[in-house]
């Protein structure tokens, strides 16, 4: 396979993960900022909500171009998968990550188990970006020279 340098793609990675990191962090500050509003009956400026939705759209791209980097990268080095716990925790934070901005659009006065389901699996997602940060700071290490 005809493969852009790995290096290249690890830095892609690096601030992929960062930036989902980054927008991670500012989803929980927008999202609490919403929650903290919705209980304390206190107004929130309009642009908030839309904010918390591109913010996180762009955290949902960077989370699939990860995945993407890491089976391309994966298959160009080692021809196969499986290699490490890291495939897994990619994976789980993959599927938070689409559970929890599903569980968004749906979020509505009629459904507000929506809401509890989006905020418990964001709680989780904390625990996936641990897992897969641990993870892939080992493959990280197989990478570098």
């Amino acid at each position: 396979m005809n493969l852009p340098s790995f290096l290249w793609l690890w830095k892609i990675a690096a601030w992929s993960m960062g930036l989902s990191l980054f927008a991670y962090v500012l989803l929980g500050l927008s999202g609490g900022w919403m929650f903290y509003g919705r209980h304390r009956q206190v107004s929130r400026p309009v642009w908030l909500r839309w904010l918390h939705y591109i913010i996180g759209s762009i955290m949902v791209i960077l989370v699939l171009l990860l995945l993407v980097i890491g089976l391309v990268g994966t298959l160009g080095h080692y021809g196969s998968l499986g290699h490490s716990f890291h495939l897994l925790a990619g994976l789980l934070t993959v599927i938070l990550v689409l559970i929890s901005a599903t569980a968004a659009t749906q979020i509505s006065p009629e459904k507000p188990r929506m809401r509890w389901l989006h905020i418990g699996t964001n709680i989780m997602l904390f625990f996936s970006f641990a897992f897969v940060s641990l993870t892939g700071w080992t493959v990280v290490q197989k990478y570098l020279p």
